[in-house]
């Protein structure tokens, strides 16, 4: 696994007046000094227990065999949650061809098809759960609380459909829970649920939130149900850890300078926006995760800068006019992918006939690279912060390197900002006023 950060597009030399100076970053820099110091205990003492999921192996070995038995004689795998319960393993899955046509693991066939309901809009549930073959269908359950309103009605609505349709006693077998552990006199409603009806259930980490449990058995499950390596998935974040443990400062740490360059450039460029753009289908989920990631733990006391979520090329017809000549409101991320060479070719008398002869000849693959290059070339030329990640190869231990990458360097912005990175105040206010609305 190979990932590389550019940060030369964010900085005065390379873009201008628009820019970050180097002596402001250099200064970022030295404050994340106790912060990097702060995770390398937490990592030694393991009051991180973010930083040594990668490490973890017994939770993989479990998961596999509550899917194996779970997945006995099913078509269909159902995974309902929300937010940080859902974004984590819809981004792992995608790796393996979700939601991609055409794009499938040569061990999935034979294994159930995997659908995501993590918004919950009443009409689509209804409609789904009558449509659905319940006796060939499995639900997987992700709470980590217990208490999550929207994942509580999808379950007792399930449940229901499946007594309904005659198949109350193989409740144990078409249901998986994943939800905190019982015991510490916190009141859990799903695990409450599940174990009236005597369904098993694997235990959500207590000591990690539900938008950093991405790399838990929460994204195991999906990335399992899609044929992938999980194991590799965590070497890819371990090796992002190993690099924090070893690196001789914050200005040797790639998450750390992403971090000074994002809070640097909002406090002195007045960079509101963080648009997360990969050129990869495979990682169209991940720059929704990683949206969620961000404004979630950054967004308090009036810090913060609003996450955006693109996808390229595509994006390219919608959100570049804006980047490029719009307000200067903006610091983008490329995530770019060797694909040079990769896919169809393009067939020479077509595209001379189309008027394309610079296609003729090429593979589909090559546009985009030249598309990824050239986007990047513009942003800077136009005195636009652009950052670069380059990734060799896109396979599970890449994925897991990203994702441990955006984790710690969320973190440490939440230092330079100031800020808790880890709470959400504001959502549980809201969550507290829907509930009020409900009982009166």
């Amino acid at each position: 696994m190979t990932i590389v950060q550019d940060i030369q597009g964010c900085l005065e030399p390379g873009i201008g007046r628009f820019g970050l100076a180097p002596k402001s970053l250099a200064t970022l820099l030295t404050q994340l000094h106790p912060a990097l110091d702060s995770l390398r205990t937490g990592y030694k003492d393991g009051s991180m227990a973010l930083l040594r999921v990668p490490e973890w192996l017994s939770d993989i070995d479990d998961a596999e065999k509550a899917l194996a038995r779970l997945s006995e004689g099913a078509r269909t795998l159902v995974f309902f949650g929300t937010g940080g319960s859902s974004l984590g393993g819809q981004t792992i899955a995608q790796l393996g061809g979700w939601n991609i046509p055409g794009e499938m693991p040569k061990d999935q066939m034979g294994r159930p098809r995997v659908r995501f309901y993590d918004n919950l809009d009443p009409r689509t549930l209804e409609r789904s759960l009558s449509a659905l073959d319940l006796a060939k269908t499995r639900f997987v359950i992700i709470s980590k609380s217990g208490n999550t309103a929207e994942t509580l009605v999808q379950a007792i609505c399930a449940i229901e459909a499946i007594k309904k349709a005659g198949l109350g006693a193989e409740l144990p077998r078409l249901v998986l829970g994943l939800t905190e552990p019982a015991g510490d006199g916190t009141h859990n409603g799903l695990r409450t649920i599940l174990e009236s009806f005597g369904i098993p259930a694997l235990d959500h980490a207590i000591e990690i939130g539900g938008r950093f449990s991405a790399l838990t058995n929460v994204g195991l499950l999906p990335g399992m149900a899609r044929g992938l390596n999980m194991r590799r998935l965590r070497q890819g974040a371990a090796a992002v850890v190993k690099a924090l443990l070893d690196a001789s400062g914050p200005e040797k740490f790639a998450p750390a300078v992403g971090a000074a360059v994002a809070v640097g450039l909002a406090r002195e460029r007045g960079i509101v926006a963080q648009v997360m753009l990969p050129y990869s289908d495979r990682l169209a989920r991940f720059a929704h995760w990683f949206a969620q990631l961000w404004a979630e733990s950054l967004g308090k006391d009036g810090a913060g800068t609003m996450p955006i979520a693109g996808l390229g090329p595509v994006d390219q017809h919608s959100q570049l006019q804006m980047l490029l000549d719009g307000p200067r409101h903006h610091l983008v991320t490329l995530i770019r992918t060797s694909c040079k060479g990769a896919g169809p070719v393009i067939g020479d008398d077509l595209a001379r006939l189309a008027g394309a002869g610079y296609l003729a000849g090429r593979r589909a693959g090559d546009l985009v690279a030249a598309q990824q290059s050239a986007i990047a070339e513009a942003l800077r030329g136009a005195g636009r912060p652009v950052r670069t990640l380059d990734v060799d190869l896109l396979d599970e231990s890449a994925l897991g390197g990203l994702m441990m990458h955006c984790m710690i360097e969320t973190i440490l912005a939440g230092h330079l900002f100031g800020v808790d990175p880890f709470g959400q105040p504001a959502v549980e206010e809201c969550k507290r006023l829907a509930r009020t609305r409900l009982e009166s």
